[in-house]
């Protein structure tokens, strides 16, 4: 072998290293966000299909603007309050590895008659649970208000009293958010529609269609874009 070709071999055998690199480096560059969404019925999505639930919605909305990231990880059951999904997540054993979570619940603190104080002190250990698990970084990390059920046909004769306790309970998850430096969503405005816009309630009479849970999304992943 001559010295052009061993010249040429060894530029090959660098080239082909350089490239090999280059493929495992950007593997890892892309890695898609891995999200978590914690919550009750209204994560869960119950009375509609699993594609319309809103973190669904939420990921494929997300995906279509750009970011790269996986179907959500869902902690949800319907009738859960904040102790049962905060037992949940301790049987689940889950890891600080998420990129994005989400936390919705109180509805059924309130529907329950358990008392306002008791979801203020559960709902502060949910939310640091919630930090910790986005890798301890509060930015990964987002609220959404408790929607009203009191506009739905299963609410409307109690509907006074549904909302004022509604906003009590929002009152709460939002001082706390905030004073965690915690984005909020207030979707609740939303949720008022649902008397004046049967589409935006689900075929039960009481949670909200997947329509309604598009406009939620269409909030959310626009100020979740921009920040």
């Amino acid at each position: 072998m001559n010295f052009t070709e061993s010249y040429n071999t060894v530029k090959h055998i660098l080239l082909t290293l350089f490239l090999f690199q280059f493929c495992v480096m950007s593997a890892q560059t892309i890695k898609p966000m891995e999200y978590l969404a914690l919550g009750d019925s209204y994560t869960i999505g119950e009375s509609v299909m699993q594609a319309e639930r809103w973190p669904n919605q939420l990921s494929d909305s997300l995906t279509k603007r750009g970011w790269q990231i996986e179907k959500p990880t869902i902690i949800a059951t319907t009738g859960w309050r904040t102790d049962n999904l905060k037992n949940a997540i301790n049987i689940a054993n889950l890891k600080p590895e998420y990129d994005l979570v989400s936390l919705l619940i109180g509805v059924n603190n309130q529907y329950q008659g358990k008392s306002s104080k008791e979801y203020e002190a559960e709902f502060e250990q949910l939310l640091k649970i919630a930090i910790h698990l986005a890798k301890g970084k509060k930015e990964n990390v987002f609220v959404v208000s408790i929607p009203d059920y009191g506009y739905t046909p299963f609410g409307k004769p109690k509907q006074e009293k549904i909302s004022s306790a509604i906003d009590e309970f929002n009152e709460i998850n939002a001082r706390i958010t905030y004073k965690h430096q915690i984005q909020y969503f207030d979707i609740t405005a939303i949720s008022r529609d649902g008397l004046k816009d049967t589409s935006l309630v689900a075929s039960d009479g009481l949670h909200p269609s997947g329509k309604m849970y598009s406009y939620w999304v269409e909030l959310i992943a626009k100020d979740l874009i921009r920040n």
